[in-house]
C-alpha cells in the first residue's frame, strides 16, 4: 500500500504547524501515518501491536481521517478514498489466512492453559500427599505417647465404673449424645447414633473410661451450678456422681492430654498417602 503513487501524503504525520491547519486537533481525535504505524510494527519493548488486526484499525485510520478533515472534492480525500477501497479489497483477500493463525493462536493458548492447570493441580496433589504423609507420622508418635500414657494412668476399679454408668444415666440427652460419640471414637464398630445404644462400660478400654469420667465430672459439675433445682431433681451431688480425683491441676492435666490424644483415634488406623 506504501507503494502506491498516492500513498506519499499519508505516510508521514500531517505537519499542523506548517500547514497552517488550527483546526485538526480539534476535528481528528486519533493522527496517524504510515510511519508511525512501521514504527509500531518494529516496537520491540512491549508498545508495538500485538495483532494484526490492530494494524488493520490503523491503516484505515490513516484514510478515515483524512476523508473526515479533507473536503470530498479535494485531491486528499479522493486519494484517500480510493486507497481505502484497494486496501479493503487485499485485506478480503488475507482475511482466511488471519482467521486460520487466529484459531491456531486460540488453540496454543487454550492448551497452555490446561498444562499450567494440570501442573498447578499435581503440585496441590503433591502438597496434599506430602502432609497427609506428615500427619500419619504425627498421629503414629502421638498414639504411641497415648498408650504410654494410658500405662502410666492407674486403672478405673470396678467401684468407679459402676459410678460412671450411674452417672452417665443422669446427663441431659445432649450430653449423653456427647459422651456416646467419646466411645465411637475409640470404637469404630459402637453405633453412637442408634435408635437404641447398649454401652458396656466394662468393655471399653482405659483411655475411653478416663476420658468419659472427665467429661461427666465436667457436665455435672456445670448442671449443679448453673440450676440447684436440677440438682435436687435427680438429687445427686457433683462429688457423689463422679467420685474424681480432687487435685484438679493433676484433674485438669490428664483431660488435655486425653482429649488432645483422643481427637487421632479416629485417623490413627489410616495409612499414608505415596505419590
Amino acid at each position: 500500500m506504501t507503494q502506491h503513487k498516492w500513498a506519499w501524503p499519508f505516510m508521514q504525520p500531517v505537519d499542523v504547524q506548517g500547514l497552517g491547519l488550527q483546526d485538526y486537533y480539534k476535528i481528528i481525535d486519533r493522527p496517524m501515518d504510515f510511519s508511525t504505524i512501521k514504527n509500531q510494527m518494529e516496537g520491540k519493548d512491549g508498545t508495538g501491536y500485538k495483532h494484526v488486526r490492530e494494524i488493520c484499525s490503523d491503516v484505515r485510520l490513516v484514510f478515515k481521517n483524512a476523508m473526515k478533515y479533507n473536503d470530498e472534492k479535494s485531491d486528499v480525500h479522493v486519494m484517500a478514498k480510493t486507497l481505502l477501497e484497494k486496501f479493503e479489497e487485499k485485506w478480503l483477500q488475507i482475511l482466511p489466512k488471519v482467521t486460520e493463525e487466529e484459531e491456531r493462536r486460540e488453540k496454543e493458548e487454550a492448551e497452555a492453559q490446561i498444562n499450567i492447570q494440570l501442573a498447578q493441580e499435581a503440585a496441590h496433589a503433591k502438597l496434599a500427599r506430602d502432609l497427609n504423609n506428615e500427619l500419619y507420622d504425627i498421629d503414629m508418635h502421638i498414639e504411641e505417647l497415648r498408650e504410654t500414657v494410658v500405662q502410666k494412668c492407674r486403672r478405673i476399679s470396678t467401684s468407679e465404673k459402676r459410678k460412671l454408668g450411674v452417672a452417665l444415666s443422669k446427663l441431659c440427652p445432649e450430653d449423653l449424645n456427647k459422651a456416646l460419640e467419646i466411645v465411637a471414637q475409640n470404637n469404630p464398630t459402637f453405633q453412637a447414633a442408634a435408635e437404641e445404644v447398649e454401652l458396656d462400660i466394662n468393655a471399653q478400654s482405659e483411655s475411653t473410661l478416663w476420658r468419659l469420667k472427665f467429661f461427666v465430672k465436667d457436665a455435672l459439675t456445670g448442671r449443679c451450678k448453673n440450676s440447684s433445682k436440677e440438682e435436687d431433681k435427680h438429687n445427686i451431688t457433683c462429688e457423689d456422681a463422679t467420685n474424681i480425683d480432687d487435685n484438679n491441676i493433676v484433674s485438669k492435666r490428664k483431660r488435655e492430654i486425653c482429649d488432645a490424644l483422643a481427637k487421632t483415634a479416629k485417623r490413627r488406623k489410616k495409612k499414608p498417602i505415596r505419590a
